[in-house]
């Protein structure tokens, strides 16, 4: 039986990031298998009829630890000499085609959740990292792009053996499951100290610098509305500075650091606007989750998020840095609750395209085309 090697950087558990994927493979009669760091993985492997390979990798481009992964990806091609690589994420992007071609493993191909060279990038993203992708796709028989500009992008590229470019509508999420949760939202809303006519905004995202929770904040205060409440699920770096932003802006009784959280579709139905200012995304899985909630969203107005919300119809967007702006939009959508239903119908329309079982079909026309 041929073998498909499935390549990312961390994972917990197997999603929809690697589902149609795994599907699509099993379908053409490939043997699946994943390459990736497992450490701290919760699922069970076996229900999906996939085997599992650890590999050290961490996220630094720049660390010295991945040299040892690349050994240990060599010594696993070596083994088990795949027919066919798949390889996602930067860091899984870069290893998988090195080892690949150090291998000769003769069909690459590599899914980009979000070129780092995106309008607007620093200089060094906009150089180096582009010339770094150039490069690589030389090693490459297709790509895979989640995201119009990265698409676009890519055509320009030289593939391996004049490969394709391929776009598909990101890594698709179980829509239906958002829209009918089960739950009591009044105590729900009470257990976080919110009144029943409070206008509660939420996002999710680990706290980067990537993820501009700064801008999300100080929009907030410049509202000048009490009956804002901001809900903030994830957790990171910035949680020190984001509480002390907060207070400076004598709006920490309204901004909510709730951490990691389990129940995100639960707080997402009980929410009634999504706010995300992010300075980068490839698409967003959180947007696209708030949308299958039926959340009008206010976001910056960046790669990605532009696909999934047009202007005035599914919400608005604004600038990174434009807290005027923000501002000026949330105190709009909090004053209408009309206007907020509208929205948030509109999305919940738009979101049908992004489903996972969209996806699956669109994987499926993908490696029938690439592994036949």
């Amino acid at each position: 039986m041929k073998k498909i090697l499935f390549i990312s950087n961390i994972s917990h558990r197997i999603t929809n990031f690697s589902i149609p994927s795994i599907e699509a493979g099993q379908q053409l009669g490939y043997e699946f298998h994943m390459a990736a760091n497992y450490s701290g993985f919760t699922d069970d492997a076996s229900k999906y009829n996939v085997k599992l390979h650890h590999i050290d990798i961490v996220r630094n481009p720049l660390s010295i630890k991945n040299v040892k992964a690349y050994k240990q990806m060599m010594t696993l091609l070596n083994k088990e000499k795949f027919d066919v690589i798949h390889c996602n994420t930067p860091i899984g992007g870069i290893l998988g085609r090195l080892c690949g071609k150090k291998a000769k493993v003769s069909k690459i191909i590599y899914t980009a959740h979000g070129f780092h060279f995106y309008k607007g990038a620093p200089l060094i993203n906009r150089t180096l990292f582009k010339w770094a992708e150039m490069w690589m796709a030389r090693y490459t028989d297709a790509i895979i792009t989640i995201n119009r500009e990265d698409y676009l992008s890519a055509q320009q590229f030289k593939l391996r053996n004049g490969g394709k470019v391929y776009y598909i509508p990101g890594v698709g999420i179980d829509t239906k499951s958002y829209q009918h949760v089960g739950i009591d939202k009044q105590a729900l809303r009470r257990s976080l100290g919110l009144q029943e006519d409070d206008i509660v905004l939420i996002a999710m995202g680990d706290l980067i610098p990537r993820k501009n929770y700064t801008t999300s904040i100080m929009a907030i205060a410049k509202a000048a509305n009490p009956k804002l409440h901001f809900l903030i699920c994830g957790k990171g770096p910035e949680l020190g500075k984001l509480r002390s932003l907060a207070k400076k802006m004598k709006v920490d009784n309204q901004i909510h650091f709730l951490g990691y959280r389990t129940d995100i579709k639960e707080l997402l139905s009980i929410a009634d606007i999504f706010l995300f200012t992010t300075k980068q995304e490839g698409l967003p899985r959180s947007m696209m989750e708030a949308m299958a909630s039926g959340l009008p969203c206010i976001a910056s107005k960046i790669r990605g998020n532009i696909e999934l919300i047009e202007e005035g119809i599914g919400g608005y967007l604004r600038d990174p840095s434009d807290v005027d702006g923000l501002a000026e939009a949330i105190n709009f959508l909090a004053a209408d609750e009309t206007k907020r239903k509208e929205m948030g119908l509109n999305n919940l329309e738009t979101i049908k395209q992004f489903d996972v079982e969209n996806i699956k079909l669109e994987m499926k026309k993908i490696y029938a085309e690439e592994l036949k």
